[in-house]
């Protein structure tokens, strides 16, 4: 098995499909959903990334993975996110990251991981219905396409889409925040 931690060359890079162009200026629901830290509602974040889908130890990739443009590269930016937390409190930023595997899943994952965060679990997929969080399909799977949104007030008001290389993104949002100040 690969190393979750590096991404391979040659990955295929997302297009910008325009399936998030509706997302700025969009409200997030007031949902509360479970996430590695207990319930936490989803409007309480400045900053929310969304990702397809962690890699365990235990379990093998999906078939195909690396083929997917935009699939692979949870792992680092999950990472690369909490690398940066410190960074993003700083510039009055809540972190949490999502996506739509199960709470059993982000409990491994932020353990593993130590992430200081919510990595939250919407495996019902609420997201996708309001505010309209961009999917893809695989092996009968529905997840989340990779993305970030900066919110105020619960009021998406940036977002990155689509999002490559994925260790990148972290420091794009950091970035964007520090050149509002």
């Amino acid at each position: 098995m690969s190393d979750p931690y590096v991404l391979p060359e040659g990955l295929p890079v997302p297009p910008d499909d325009g399936a998030a162009d509706h997302l700025n200026g969009a409200e997030l629901p007031d949902l509360v959903l479970p996430s590695s830290q207990g319930g936490v509602n989803v409007r309480d974040f400045e900053v929310l990334y969304v990702y397809p889908r962690t890699g365990r130890p235990d379990r093998p990739l999906l078939s195909g993975w690396d083929e997917i443009p935009g699939a692979r590269g949870c792992t680092p930016q999950s990472c690369a996110f909490r690398d940066r937390n410190a960074e993003l409190a700083a510039l009055g930023a809540h972190v949490a990251g999502l996506s739509a595997q199960s709470l059993d899943d982000q409990l491994e994952f932020a353990r593993r991981n130590k992430m200081p965060f919510p990595v939250i679990s919407d495996e019902w997929l609420d997201l996708a219905r309001d505010p309209g969080l961009p999917t893809f399909d695989v092996e009968g799977l529905t997840l989340y396409k990779r993305l970030a949104l900066i919110a105020e007030r619960g009021r998406i008001v940036k977002v990155f889409y689509p999002v490559f290389p994925p260790d990148r993104n972290a420091q794009d949002v950091v970035d964007w925040l520090a050149g509002r100040r």
